[in-house]
């Protein structure tokens, strides 16, 4: 197997003058960008990295992070890629728990980054872009890149490619460190997947600190095709730039394409390239997946189920005509669906439920896609690890049909009554009615039921009651003891970075309510 810098090299190669990497101040043919990288490259060898060691970037989508992923990878050092708007406290944490030797940042994160303790223990390089001032003293990105050098490959498929930490939702992050051979072949399998053709162009908005943006890269670089580079979500200028770059394909969370909708500046006209549209990272409602069907008639919707362990679980390439169905295993799983651990019990992987039956979902550990196990977190490893498996933590079931529908988070889970909901069916039923243009489910506590069913609207115009909401979930196929039992009308919907919904800030009460 290649490892990633070879595969780097296959596509200079194959298709040198074809156009790779878009910025708003950039454009660079697949030559042109090898010899950047392998000027940084020449940079991190002379600045004493070596194969192994661990590389911290605190950047938004630019170029320079496209370029900095890259050259790790052709030199054997791994990347450690966290959020632009990650706090001091935050950053120091990933500087030691991955022990990491250099850093790259930008003017938005230097601040956060200084102020850190990581900044006294690790030289850093500032990447400026988009005008921003160059610093006065030490090195910086663009004159490190202004003399082009030759790529090589000196690394191999076994060296680490990326650590991509867990959101972290409960203590601290775990870090996911993941292999050049599971990267290329995640790569591959999403290529196959989603039906790429060569010269595919997509505009990476879903950061590099996530796997679907470290992704997206990979994808489209192994195909020659051109990766857009987009710092910050703008559904302004994401549609310009879809309509200016001629964009083949889109794949997002379905937070991107609801507001990529709202936006004044939609119109169908400006977005007829797209001929395919992917999601992941979250559920999404049957209202919003009809209306996507409705206005971009892609000639494939991909439903992708996976995680930064495992990046595919499953795929539904047919998302509108089944909806809300993760569809089967991808070419690199096997799943099943098993019981859940109670206080006298830990299942194992030949716990199985019956078709219908709601359980854990669990994924074969052998599979070409998978990580090692956490970093440094043994009690973890120990916990999600078990029987050649990898226990997702996530709930679900298989159809009749033997198709997985994806129905939360174990930890998600409402127990009202005795009875275990889950908060996506409920959402679903909710997201058809025309007057939600947002909706969220948790379980608040209640004194008699334990749990009670809560539902969170932002309402899509004018106002909104919940007799109104009552009515529609009764005349739905949503049974009765699943009914919301109180509807809270919010301004915003509380979410992390990449769209996915917080319910722990919605169980809390830190979101704003509608006068």
């Amino acid at each position: 197997m290649f490892d990633l810098g070879r595969t780097f090299l296959q596509s200079v190669e194959r298709d040198p003058h074809r156009v790779g990497l878009v910025a708003s101040d950039c454009r660079l043919s697949y030559q042109e960008w090898a010899g950047q990288i392998g000027a940084l490259q020449a940079y991190l060898r002379k600045a004493g990295l070596r194969r192994g060691d661990r590389l911290l970037t605190v950047l938004q989508n630019r170029h320079q992070a496209a370029t900095i992923h890259w050259a790790c990878q052709a030199s054997g050092i791994m990347i450690v890629p966290v959020n632009w708007r990650s706090k001091p406290e935050e950053i120091s944490f990933f500087v030691d728990n991955a022990e990491v030797r250099f850093a790259f940042v930008e003017p938005i994160s230097a601040e956060n980054f200084l102020a850190s303790d990581a900044a006294k223990k690790i030289p850093y390089v500032l990447c400026a872009g988009d005008g921003a001032k160059r610093p006065s003293d030490g090195d910086s990105f663009e004159d490190i890149v202004g003399h082009p050098a030759t790529l090589s490959a000196d690394a191999s498929p076994e060296d680490w490619s990326v650590m991509l930490y867990t959101s972290g939702t409960t203590g601290k992050p775990k870090g996911v460190p993941r292999r050049q051979r599971a990267e290329r072949a995640a790569a591959l399998a999403h290529i196959a997947q989603n039906q790429y053709r060569m010269h595919e162009t997509t505009i990476g908005v879903m950061p590099l600190y996530h796997t679907m943006g470290v992704r997206s890269m990979l994808a489209l670089c192994m195909i020659n095709g051109t990766f857009v580079t987009f710092p910050r979500w703008n559904p302004e200028q994401f549609i310009d730039t879809i309509e200016q770059e001629r964009v083949t394909h889109l794949y997002l969370v379905p937070t991107l394409y609801h507001d990529m909708l709202a936006s004044p500046a939609f119109a169908s006209q400006r977005i007829r390239s797209v001929t395919k549209l992917g999601f992941a990272g979250a559920p999404m409602h049957d209202a919003l997946l009809l209306k996507l069907q409705q206005t971009f008639q892609p000639e494939l919707f991909v439903n992708h189920y996976g995680s930064s362990e495992i990046y595919t679980y499953s795929i539904n390439q047919r998302a509108v005509e089944k909806p809300g169905s993760a569809g089967r295993a991808g070419l690199n799983a096997r799943l099943r669906v098993v019981r859940f651990d109670d206080s006298g019990h830990r299942a194992t992987a030949d716990d199985r439920c019956a078709p219908g039956e709601e359980g854990q979902i669990i994924c074969d550990f052998a599979g070409d896609e998978a990580f090692e196990g956490y970093w440094k977190r043994p009690e973890v490893n120990e916990k999600s690890i078990r029987d050649g498996w990898f226990f997702t933590g996530d709930t679900g079931l298989f159809d009749q049909d033997g198709e997985l529908f994806v129905t939360g988070r174990v930890d998600d889970m409402i127990i009202s009554g005795g009875e275990n909901i889950s908060p996506v069916e409920i959402e679903s039923v909710l997201s058809l009615h025309p007057g939600v243009d947002e909706v969220a489910v948790a379980g608040l506590h209640d004194d008699r039921l334990g749990q009670k069913v809560v539902a969170f609207i932002r309402p899509s115009n004018g106002r909104l009651s919940a007799e109104v909401l009552d009515t529609h979930c009764r005349t739905s196929d949503l049974m009765n003891f699943k009914r919301p039992r109180e509807y809270v009308f919010v301004k915003e919907i509380p979410k992390s970075p990449v769209g996915k919904i917080l319910r722990r800030k919605l169980v809390a009460g830190e979101f704003d309510k509608l006068d």
